[in-house]
């Protein structure tokens, strides 16, 4: 894991890895984790059960000094692109932590435009325990919002492939076309069909 003893607040986002589904918004988490806070079974959000993720998820709220889940709407996606609404969403998580960081750790390879040091962490969430929290905050609440999402629009399977390109998710495109919570610009030759 990175050692960041040395500064007084560390935050580190994360942005839930349906940054390719072809509906629901982008999420992102921002989490402040003391040096000395232990979760056990923290890790990339990606290798954890569902049950294990969801318990982490409220061990992460109770345990971190600090936290955000923020996102970017499916028509900011369409109007900014993926990346640009990715950033935004990582920028608001960071920006609603109540804490002014002294630096940002940032999942990935590329830096938003946060007001404070970043510093770009690859594979950020399988080294750094705060990125890791902020992977299940996001992840977790993403699939929450894609279960809320399939109630309301039962006939896409929202439930089961979480808004990813599928082969469900098209045959229901096909029978029932683009709604409102799905990524136009992912679906540009589908919607420009119908």
């Amino acid at each position: 894991m990175i050692s960041t003893s040395s500064l007084r607040t560390t935050a580190a986002a994360y942005t839930s890895p349906a940054r390719g589904p072809l509906a629901g918004d982008v999420y992102a988490a921002a989490v402040v984790l003391d040096d000395q806070t232990l979760i056990d079974y923290l890790n990339d959000s990606k290798k954890i059960s569902e049950k294990r993720r969801e318990l982490l998820y409220d061990e992460v709220i109770e345990k971190a000094d600090a936290y955000c889940i923020a996102t970017a709407s499916v028509e900011e996606i369409d109007r900014l692109n993926i990346l640009q609404a990715t950033m935004l969403a990582m920028k608001r998580a960071v920006a609603g932590l109540g804490v002014q960081p002294d630096i940002a750790l940032i999942d990935g390879n590329r830096l938003p435009d946060i007001d404070c040091e970043c510093r770009y962490v690859i594979h950020g969430d399988a080294v750094s325990a705060s990125i890791a929290a902020a992977s299940i905050l996001a992840k977790v609440a993403r699939d929450r919002y894609m279960r809320e999402l399939d109630e309301k629009y039962p006939q896409y399977c929202f439930g089961k492939h979480k808004g990813y390109g599928t082969a469900i998710h098209y045959e229901k495109l096909a029978e029932y076309g683009i709604s409102d919570v799905h990524r136009r610009t992912f679906l540009k030759k589908l919607y420009d069909e119908k």
